[in-house]
């Protein structure tokens, strides 16, 4: 059995993954899909502008600890990348696979706003007008998204190295929205790192809503996964 921790983009929730989670526990595996601090229903005013991405790391952290494994995959979409680098270069050795789903991977001393494009740092930037804090949600779209904490889009990561020792790394690259994927270099770029395993589905940026069965066959591909465990006691 793997364990699972799926991790959402920007202003979105736990809810994003709801078709992928029973695929996944189906075929036997343990899910977990998060809620970042800031973006929940309940949370307040202050919550929501003090949450960076230290603070979604430390989610990420808080779960592992509670469950009590190792070899977990971490799964991020889009600004969910970000997060999952930042807890897997701090967990120590607990997190086995990366998959980065349309999703930024950050190098040492970059942030969502640097990794982006103009187009977007637009958006956080319109986004935030009102409060200075919360970036409201773009366009129309699920009613159930929320503003995202500015701080964690600006904040920088710092990296020690230690995320380049997770035994497998994975890029998730939609190329159903070509006009205004911010991840096209990206993915060149990783695709000429041999650390790196790049795939391609032909969706559009919200892949595990557009396509969960297509995402969760590639979650669920067993070559070089490593089970997750129970850590000592």
């Amino acid at each position: 059995m793997a364990t699972f921790v799926l991790v959402p983009g920007g202003w979105r929730g736990s809810w994003t993954y709801e078709t992928v989670v029973p695929l996944l526990e189906r075929a036997g595996h343990a899910v977990h899909a998060l809620t970042l601090t800031g973006l929940r229903p309940d949370d307040d005013e202050a919550t929501v502008a003090t949450a960076n991405l230290d603070t979604h790391a430390g989610d990420v952290l808080r779960l592992l600890d509670r469950a009590g494994v190792t070899g977990v995959t971490l799964v991020g979409h889009s600004y969910g990348g970000m997060v999952i680098s930042a807890a897997a270069d701090r967990a120590a050795g607990r997190v086995s696979r990366l998959v980065h789903l349309d999703a930024y991977v950050p190098r040492d001393g970059e942030s969502c706003w640097s990794s982006t494009t103009e187009r977007f740092r637009e958006v956080f930037a319109a986004g935030a007008a009102t409060t200075g804090y919360a970036v409201r949600p773009p366009g129309t779209g699920d009613p159930r998204r929320r503003p995202h904490p500015l701080a964690s889009f600006l904040q920088a990561i710092r990296l020690t190295g230690a995320l380049d020792q997770v035994p497998r790394r994975e890029f998730v690259y939609c190329s159903g929205w070509e006009e205004g994927t911010p991840f096209a270099d990206l993915r060149s770029r990783l695709r000429a790192d041999p650390g790196w395993r790049v795939h391609d589905l032909p969706t559009g940026h919200d892949a595990m809503r557009e396509a969960p069965d297509e995402v969760a066959s590639l979650l669920l591909d067993e070559h070089d996964t490593v089970t997750a465990r129970p850590t000592d006691a």
